[in-house]
């Protein structure tokens, strides 16, 4: 079971902000923040629910290639709040909300690329 992920921002401050937005639509909040003084290395910002931070981001060379992160969400609503969230925010369309039956029954997502290109991506599974 993965406890966390991450992705390295080339501006940390707004990638910070496109995520605070973004992820508010599907309940995330921005709940860490650690200097390069307390990492001993770089920023680093933490998003999550309930009070844990599983998806961080953190100030450096953006990764190449960029990453593929999916978040689950409850609802399709969800799926669309997101997407609609990302572009407000600075988000690419990537892949806007609806099914993707080529990666199962009741399959529903949206893909946005962040500020570094990264592929962030919602989805739904219906049962």
């Amino acid at each position: 079971m993965i406890d966390h992920t991450g992705v390295t921002v080339s501006d940390f401050e707004r990638s910070k902000q496109f995520y605070q937005a973004t992820l508010a639509a599907i309940g995330y909040e921005l709940l860490a923040i650690f200097p390069a003084s307390v990492t001993g290395r770089t920023d680093v910002a933490g998003f999550g629910e309930d009070g844990k931070p599983d998806f961080w981001i953190s100030r450096g060379e953006p990764n190449q290639p960029p990453v593929h992160v999916a978040f689950r969400v409850a609802t399709r609503e969800m799926v669309r709040a997101f997407h609609e969230a990302a572009l407000s925010a600075g988000g690419r369309d990537n892949g806007p909300p609806g099914p993707r039956t080529h990666y199962g029954a009741g399959y529903y997502a949206a893909f946005v690329l962040d500020p570094d290109g990264h592929n962030i991506e919602a989805v739904h599974h219906a049962t």
